[in-house]
């Protein structure tokens, strides 16, 4: 299949709501907020199929020092076809264009996901520090 892949775009809520609900983050994201969320994006990969959203990554953080990748997901229909591996080399490539030195590039990993990430060396490299986070109820 062909796929257009856009760069530096970032979804509309629609799409990214649409998108996120398909594979079940809908009890996790609060689409009201998600909007502001979007537009702070640093930089975001989309991919098309015709019109339609079907795969999306983003990188959030201060620009500087802190960059986090976020909101990597594949449209079900299309996962296993190297959409999240397109995804992910584009969000690289921009670290590696733009962010500095020693720049700390982090993610959260869905969970039976860790494998795909480490394959872009993603890993627990300080187990000395514990990752936490907390979600505002």
């Amino acid at each position: 299949m062909n796929y257009c892949v856009i760069k530096d775009q970032k979804p509309t809520l629609k799409e990214y709501q649409e998108l996120c609900e398909s594979v079940g983050w809908e009890e996790a994201i609060n689409f009201e907020a998600a909007a502001i969320s979007i537009e702070h994006s640093l930089f975001s990969v989309l991919i098309m199929n015709d019109e339609k959203l079907i795969g999306m990554g983003r990188i959030i953080g201060d620009g500087a020092v802190y960059f986090y990748i976020q909101d990597v997901v594949v449209h079900p229909d299309y996962q296993g076809q190297g959409i999240g591996k397109l995804i992910m080399n584009d969000l690289l490539n921009y670290l590696e264009q733009n962010a500095p030195q020693k720049a700390f590039v982090g993610l959260f990993a869905s969970e039976g996901n860790e494998k795909f990430y480490q394959a872009f060396d993603f890993n627990n490299y300080a187990p000395q520090m514990t990752g936490m986070f907390r979600v505002i109820r």
